[in-house]
């Protein structure tokens, strides 16, 4: 069974075939602010940082269904993986920092305390896309959103953070550090599942593929290559 990701987040891809899965990868196209916009004003309030990952990883799922429904068909359809993430740190939200004097001013601030990732994901069944059935309002679907909550040691040195931050990883990273990469020496606890503070959590998919009738081993890909879209 074709497990269909609608990101192209090297992290994301990471995961999933450390996991044996190879996903085949479309890039979402969502204007997420406007998104957000319009469904808080819907509601009439803001959203949960849990409710926003799992709302844009919906957006992303359904849009990639949506634009590329031909392609699905003709992989014989599968399950389209769509999810976000949001780590906050003193009740903040933060991004990705871009640049690198905002990515060590939020490194140091996280020294010696506590963040909370959230992870959105957002599972849309579309298994029978060989026959046409590729739109995603008639297609079953399935959320959830994980949590992991990640601590930085106490006594990292700025110094080590400014070498960190000058390797560039960080900039692009939810919260500024990957526990898969240069910083794993500087994470001194994680409270949850691995894969969730990478981005990607592997028990919520497992929860989500049995939730939409499907056992997880379908999934198992042995690792064999596939085309990234």
């Amino acid at each position: 069974m074709r497990l269909i990701l609608a990101s192209t987040s090297p992290a994301r891809l990471s995961v999933l075939r450390g996991a044996g899965i190879e996903p085949v990868c479309f890039a979402p196209e969502v204007d997420e602010d406007a998104e957000v916009r319009a469904r808080e004003t819907e509601i009439g309030r803001a959203l949960t940082a849990p409710e926003l990952t799992e709302y844009l990883g919906r957006l992303k799922a359904e849009d990639v269904v949506r634009r590329h429904a031909a392609d699905i068909a003709e992989l014989g359809g599968g399950l389209v993986l769509g999810g976000d993430s949001m780590f906050l740190l003193d009740g903040e939200v933060l991004g990705k920092p871009h640049l690198p004097d905002v990515a060590l001013e939020r490194s140091k601030q996280h020294r010696g305390k506590t963040g909370v990732l959230h992870s959105g994901h957002w599972l849309i069944d579309c298994t029978d896309g060989a026959a046409g059935k590729t739109d995603a309002a008639s297609c079953p679907a399935a959320g959830s959103v994980d949590t992991a909550k990640v601590t930085l040691a106490a006594d990292v040195t700025d110094a080590e953070l400014a070498a960190y931050v000058a390797t560039g990883e960080p900039l692009q990273l939810a919260g500024g550090f990957a526990i898969d990469g240069l910083a794993g020496a500087f994470i001194e606890r994680i409270e949850g599942a691995p894969s969730c503070v990478i981005g990607l959590s592997l028990p919520a998919l497992r929860r989500l593929v049995r939730e939409l009738g499907h056992d997880y081993p379908e999934l198992w890909t042995g690792g064999s290559p596939v085309a990234t879209a």
